[in-house]
């Protein structure tokens, strides 16, 4: 079934930080919304890339070898096995797309780890 995703109206059903929510998949990969407050957790992703598109707001990407800002309209890459950690001092609406064997928290095991994402 083809679908018209309507990103403001799936960003209005959920509040909770950290928490990735489906929207849509390409291929193998999935295209998921999740809003950012604070820090996140240090980690990287063995096999898969990360895609982060801001909608809403700004964050930055800590990296290892120094940090980058993210604003509204831009997205970052940031490829397999670089250690990373995204922070926003305000919330943040970012649009992820991943692969879809992607662990929220990479090569970390915590209390933020979601190992099933729900689908909105």
């Amino acid at each position: 079934m083809i679908e018209v995703v309507d990103i403001e109206e799936k960003l209005a059903l959920f509040s909770e930080s950290w928490q990735p929510k489906i929207v849509g998949q390409v291929n193998d990969t999935l295209v998921k919304l999740v809003k950012f407050t604070g820090d996140f957790v240090w980690h990287h992703h063995d096999h898969e890339d990360e895609l982060f598109f801001v909608v809403h707001g700004k964050f930055t990407m800590k990296l290892r070898t120094g940090d980058v800002v993210v604003n509204a309209g831009q997205f970052v890459t940031i490829p397999h096995g670089v250690e990373h950690c995204p922070c926003a001092a305000e919330e943040c609406s970012v649009m992820l797309l991943e692969p879809v064997t992607t662990l929220n928290t990479g090569n970390v095991r915590n209390e933020r780890t979601l190992e099933r994402l729900e689908r909105l």
